[in-house]
């Protein structure tokens, strides 16, 4: 992860068509080289607890997971982790390794979150729920932390392609 420039930081408010809330690092980067994961901390400046680390915040990433979501993979998914007993453990880790990654984050800033312990994203560990938080949490983390995650990121079309989705002047123009 990186510390988000202010050129990051307006990329993400023109992403999300909105001033970001409490961006902590550029959790991944798109292929195009823009931002399209970031890193938030478990409490907003607000006060507000947020349990949600990674947030995809491409435009074009996050319509082709919804797409995605649409077609069913998420009840295959839960059917396949009810019934399978290797995977159940390997998404338990990914969920302990994605809180681990918040509570870093916590610490650093010197946050208190009670209220997240033990909650993540996406439905870990027991159930799938969000595939843009799981695909978020792949991306940021690597491949082969977040087995499901990893799973629908491989089954998403290349979204950069043509022209890059969330370069700032493209998302710009568009506004």
């Amino acid at each position: 992860m990186s510390k988000a420039t202010q050129q990051d930081l307006e990329v993400v408010a023109a992403q999300l068509q909105r001033t970001p809330r409490d961006v902590h690092e550029v959790a991944h980067r798109c292929p195009c080289g823009e931002v399209d994961v970031v890193a938030t901390p478990p409490r907003l400046a607000d006060g507000t607890p947020f349990p949600t680390f990674y947030y995809a915040t491409c435009p074009k990433l996050t319509a082709a997971i919804s797409t995605l979501e649409s077609s069913g993979l998420m009840i295959t998914m839960n059917e396949r982790l009810q019934n399978d007993s290797a995977l159940q453990s390997a998404y338990r880790q990914a969920h302990l390794k994605y809180e681990a990654a918040r509570d870093a984050v916590a610490t650093e800033l010197n946050l208190d979150v009670p209220e997240v312990k033990g909650t993540t994203a996406g439905g870990m560990p027991d159930r799938v729920k969000c595939l843009h938080s799981l695909i978020a949490h792949s991306l940021a983390a690597g491949e082969g932390v977040n087995p499901l995650g990893d799973e629908a990121l491989a089954a998403l079309p290349d979204w950069w392609i043509n022209k890059p989705c969330s370069e700032l002047s493209n998302l710009l123009d568009k506004q």
